[in-house]
């Protein structure tokens, strides 16, 4: 197949899965396509790989990283161990459930150093046009080698997008944030939480990022905490200093006014507001347009787009599972441009769509949504060799993780759970969550 060529953009868990899926398969002896991987970024890990830019990087282009410094899984290792390299291959020992940053991104690395796929990558090279040729049957894709500034065009196969979709912020607008006295930013350009330190912060947003956001800014001692929800609180049970409050509404010098009549002033203001799926290198034609839920408009079985199934688009559900999900969906994406599995007209490929979107709309809850997400993992694992495991039991890790936050969401990360992939259990990390104020990889592997 060496005369086929498949590009893969982005080198984060997505993509690098995507590299890992077809290196498997070569080990096996089967003939892979020719892999090209654009990554835009100097080294791989996507979200993972911390850099201290924001804004624009040194040549320009939108930094795409929206790691800050002191980040520890949000959840549980055991929901998102890979089958075939477990952190104990890694690490050497079962290590503790809740990895900061670096161990995390030590962990990613070092399955891909094992498959030797790096120079599959070409680092600093982002991808400025994917467009479609008819008459070639082929996927003309043009992208730009920084370090050298030149810009070129080379034709696919198959194109693989997996650049995340963690990286364009969505920034509202609210009545005089123009003229606010304080410091406005989006999570996407939070780097340090230290710089909050005895400051009054307001948070715009209750998702995962508000909430972590939140809770590092507490932890590296802000003086206040305010989160303003535009539908409903998080209603966790919160420290002292920590309030929510409904949407903001106007801003005055730094006097914040929300939705039932309250104010109060505040010194910074940190919109975690989300971000947008953002694919301004794809030809209109081309581009997945989906809302951020579980079921993507437009893809078949979640990464086959429906519009031309020469393309295919991993982990841009909203996410539970992450790097065993990516991977599965790496697999079957390998399978489907080997030729092992057969992709159905445009008619059926839409219906499987609509199925899954009215199943997820009949969900009730979150448990309902981690076990439908895991049900998806368990289905396009059945469909390829991505070795088997026991994702009943990461649902339930995920169970005992929601769990958990109820009842402390200062204290959640001091729990400890079962391996699926090894069956042992994580040892309790040695200093508790809050305690722990050095997240280096170094601190955190001491037994």
């Amino acid at each position: 197949m060496s005369s086929i060529r498949v590009a893969v953009i982005g080198a984060g868990p997505s993509g690098l899965a995507q590299l890992r899926a077809f290196q498997a398969a070569a080990s096996k002896g089967v003939d892979i396509p020719e892999i090209v991987c654009f990554e835009k970024q100097d080294n791989w890990g996507g979200l993972w790989n911390y850099t201290w830019r924001t804004g624009l990087d040194e040549y320009g282009e939108p930094v795409h990283g929206s790691m800050y410094r002191y980040l520890w899984s949000n959840g549980p290792k055991e929901g998102l161990e890979f089958a075939d390299y477990s952190f104990e291959e890694h690490f050497g020992k079962q290590i503790a459930s809740y990895p900061p940053r670096a161990v995390l991104f030590d962990y990613i690395e070092g399955r891909v150093n094992k498959a030797g796929v790096r120079d599959w990558i070409r680092f600093r090279t982002p991808v400025r046009q994917v467009i479609w040729d008819d008459a070639a049957n082929q996927f003309n894709v043009s992208a730009h080698d920084l370090v050298n500034d030149n810009a070129y065009t080379e034709s696919f196969d198959h194109v693989v997008v997996a650049n995340g979709h963690f990286s364009t912020p969505n920034v509202p607008e609210f009545d005089g944030l123009d003229r606010f006295n304080g410091r406005v930013l989006h999570a996407h350009d939070f780097r340090d939480a230290v710089e909050f330190k005895n400051k009054h912060v307001l948070i715009i947003g209750t998702s995962y990022s508000a909430e972590d956001i939140g809770s590092q800014c507490w932890k590296y001692g802000a003086a206040t905490i305010t989160v303003s929800h535009r539908t409903a609180a998080m209603g966790y049970d919160w420290p002292d200093n920590w309030t929510e409050v409904p949407l903001l509404t106007s801003v005055q010098g730094n006097t914040c006014t929300f939705k039932d009549g309250t104010s109060r002033d505040v010194d910074c203001i940190i919109l975690c507001t989300g971000y947008q799926h953002h694919f301004p290198f794809m030809a209109e034609e081309l581009k997945l347009r989906t809302a951020n839920r579980l079921a993507t408009a437009d893809l078949y079985k979640g990464v086959v787009f429906s519009g031309n199934p020469r393309l295919f688009y991993l982990g841009m559900q909203d996410q539970w599972y992450t790097f065993n999900m990516f991977d599965a969906q790496a697999w079957y994406v390998r399978d489907v441009i080997l030729g092992n599995i057969k992709v159905p007209d445009q008619a059926t490929m839409l219906t499987d769509v609509n199925a899954r979107v009215a199943a997820e709309d009949a969900l009730s809850d979150d448990y309902g949504a981690i076990a439908y997400q895991g049900d998806y993992v368990k289905e396009l694992i059945a469909d390829t060799d991505y070795p088997s495991f026991d994702v009943d039991g990461a649902n339930e890790a995920f169970y005992q993780w929601k769990k958990h936050k109820k009842v402390n969401i200062m204290t959640f990360r001091d729990n400890a759970y079962k391996s699926v992939i090894t069956g042992t259990m994580a040892p309790v990390h040695h200093t508790t969550w809050k305690d722990a104020l050095d997240d280096s990889m170094a601190s955190y592997l001491k037994n």
